[in-house]
């Protein structure tokens, strides 16, 4: 069984977002009450969403370690790719209410490489498990290990990789 799916892996008991080993640490660790925002050096969260404030989430990111660097940004934005390139590429972002305001978080990319289409699926399964209004199944480990499994198995050349995510969450009874 896989633990992990581009940025996401299965550290102990926790699903966590981003490298919390590497430079500063920044990573996102979803838990049962919600998400947590956390710093190498800080023993506390940095900040923390409750899943009963979370309207919508999304992840994004980028393939390579390098492509976080601000010249990767000033590149891509010189070039007119489409990637996510720049210090703000791996992302963790999220609408929230009570009062409605946005909520993002930088992670530390891994020093392993991301496949794209794990960073297609799990930003895919982000934005459907949303739009379910079932966000707070990211915050059970159990949900995410069956799901992150059964994606992270997605051969890397597959069409219509979506349809997989809307076939997987329906097969759960999610929505």
């Amino acid at each position: 069984m896989s633990q992990l799916l581009g940025p996401l892996e299965l550290v102990g008991d926790r699903w966590v977002i981003g490298d919390p080993k590497r430079d500063e640490g920044s990573c996102v660790v979803l838990t049962r009450d919600g998400m947590e925002h956390h710093e190498r050096e800080a023993s506390e969260p940095v900040s923390a969403v409750p899943w009963a404030r979370v309207v919508s989430v999304g992840v994004s990111g980028s393939t390579r370690t390098w492509h976080t660097t601000r010249t990767m940004g000033v590149l891509n934005a010189l070039g007119g790719s489409h990637m996510e390139a720049g210090p703000k590429a791996c992302t963790v972002g999220a609408y929230v209410r009570h009062p409605y305001e946005g909520w993002s978080v930088v992670y530390t990319h891994h020093e392993r490489p991301y496949d794209y289409m794990q960073l297609y699926l799990l930003s895919d399964l982000f934005r459907k498990v949303s739009e379910a209004k079932a966000v707070r199944l990211l915050g059970d480990p159990d949900w995410m290990a069956t799901v992150v499994a059964k994606l992270a198995a997605i051969p890397k050349w597959t069409f219509l990789p979506g349809r997989r995510v809307t076939a997987l969450l329906a097969a759960l009874d999610v929505g």
